[in-house]
């Protein structure tokens, strides 16, 4: 049975558990939340090689969730083979099939789908995902998504007249691209009414293809409904938007005040990432929802011990309840969250989470006629990850008209990395319009930490101070 077939009919009896659980007591959700993590270690104890190295020859039984060790992304990677639980899953096959854009959202083996991470930590993964864990996220996004026009969905349950455009990473195997093209690929009627456009496209073609779709529901990045917020102020953007879905980076109330008032619709935010696509959403009084029953995040310090609730930590570990093809145990996400015990006066018991989103921040530089562009971090990450391959970084802006690159990578390699980087730059800087922006960079050089004590990949108004091997900066329409 391949991926879709499947999902019909799993989705089905997800969607039928997520909506029942949707009001269960927190008691109740607790006790399905161990019974989910005491099978998933079975699962993998029995399926998995690399993890029934890890257990030796303990009995399954005997171990907690508390007994396995801390799992990184690199450690995972480097056992792929060992780590997965069908043999037919090699890392170099699927390494080909990502790098095929042609592909994105296809399906693997008939039977799965590929999703590959950004980097953002320095190193890229990939991560496949049964038809189980399908079903799971397509159910938690349609039913614990808040109801932001309770009377227009009560016009039209199903969102028929619906037109949704997704703006972001077009050009990689990334979930929400991957997730949306399957989506259209098994529902004739989405692949008519959702539009996805890459956030590298100029602001003022963007802008031109969104009046174009007219959507009624916009999907993006906080940074880039923003841009698209002040083009709607400005009256260039004239769409009827009714609601506003964000995700993937911090969603502050003042940028949420903005982009509310200049679309005059709500907006909300969710919380997911590629090893699981919907682990949080919103109820309507815009406090964030952990998806509890399905996963276990643990928040933690910088040794790995857990924080108490209220306490923001270093980073979290993540637990991955409904994907059994790639089990995700104790995963170390990176991203630093804060368990609430307050409950919520919304009335669900689902724990209440916060989320220290990215820390990159939006640039903004002036083209050759002193008219400011602004430029999206994650359009420059994407650049630099995808076309030229460079994963630990930190692009400077030093001041309206120039750029700094400094990569980590050290010697000769360094030196080709950030000679790579640059030229991949190059001809995104020119087609928005900034062909004279002054780019330069250093190798050997980790850059600077951003104002929350996390080094940002993308940092405006830094000083000029470098402490690795420097590159001369040249100008974009000229050779150096």
């Amino acid at each position: 049975m391949d991926v879709s077939s499947s999902w019909c009919w799993q989705t089905g009896l997800s969607a039928f558990e997520v909506w029942a659980s949707s009001c269960l007591p927190a008691s109740v959700l607790l006790e399905r939340q161990a019974a989910r993590v005491a099978a998933l270690l079975r699962w993998a104890l029995r399926q998995s090689p690399l993890y029934r190295e890890i257990a030796a020859d303990r009995a399954s039984d005997s171990l907690q969730l508390s007994d396995f060790p801390v799992m990184t992304k690199r450690r995972l990677m480097d056992r792929f083979d060992d780590w997965v639980t069908d043999p037919a899953l090699r890392l170099a096959a699927l390494r080909e099939f990502v790098a095929d854009r042609d592909r994105i959202g296809d399906d693997y083996l008939g039977r799965y789908q590929v999703w590959e991470s950004s980097g953002s930590t320095g190193e890229p993964g990939l991560f496949v995902q049964d038809s189980q864990a399908l079903s799971v996220y397509d159910a938690l996004e349609a039913l614990r998504r808040p109801v932001l026009q309770p009377l227009r969905r009560c016009l039209d349950p199903w969102g028929a007249i619906e037109r949704l455009a997704f703006v972001g990473a077009t050009t990689g195997h990334f979930a929400s691209t991957a997730s949306i093209r399957r989506l259209c690929r098994i529902s004739p009627w989405m692949s008519r009414t959702v539009c996805t456009l890459s956030f590298l496209m100029p602001v003022r073609e963007l802008v031109a293809a969104l009046n174009r779709h007219r959507p009624t529901v916009l999907a993006t990045y906080p940074s880039a409904a923003l841009v698209l917020a002040a083009e709607a102020k400005a009256g260039r953007l004239r769409v009827p938007l009714q609601e506003v879905w964000t995700g993937g980076e911090a969603l502050t109330p003042a940028m949420r005040g903005f982009i509310a008032s200049s679309f005059g619709c709500a907006v909300s935010q969710s919380y997911g990432a590629s090893e699981f696509l919907a682990m949080g959403s919103e109820c309507n009084l815009g406090r964030l929802h952990l998806n509890s029953d399905w996963l276990v995040l643990e928040p933690v310090d910088e040794h790995h011990r857990p924080v108490p609730p209220g306490v923001l930590g270093h980073t979290t570990l993540l637990t991955n309840l409904a994907n059994r093809v790639q089990p995700l145990i104790r995963y170390d996400l990176g991203d630093r969250v804060r368990l609430l015990s307050v409950p919520c006066a919304c009335g669900s018991a689902l724990p209440l989470i916060e989320v220290e989103g990215r820390v990159d921040d939006l640039l903004k530089l002036d083209n050759d006629l002193g008219a400011p562009v602004s430029l999206l971090p994650l359009a420059l990450t994407t650049v630099l990850e995808d076309d030229a391959g460079v994963f630990d970084f930190q692009l400077q802006r030093r001041d309206a008209r120039s750029l700094w690159l400094c990569v980590a990578a050290e010697g000769p390699s360094g030196a080709a990395t950030l000679a790579r980087a640059l030229a991949a730059l190059r001809p995104f800087l020119i087609a928005q319009g900034l062909g004279g922006v002054t780019l330069g960079g250093s190798f050997g050089d980790r850059g600077l930490p951003g104002r929350s004590g996390k080094r940002a990949r993308v940092l405006a108004d830094a000083p000029r101070r470098s402490r690795g091997h420097a590159a001369a900066p040249r100008g974009l329409t000229q050779p150096a």
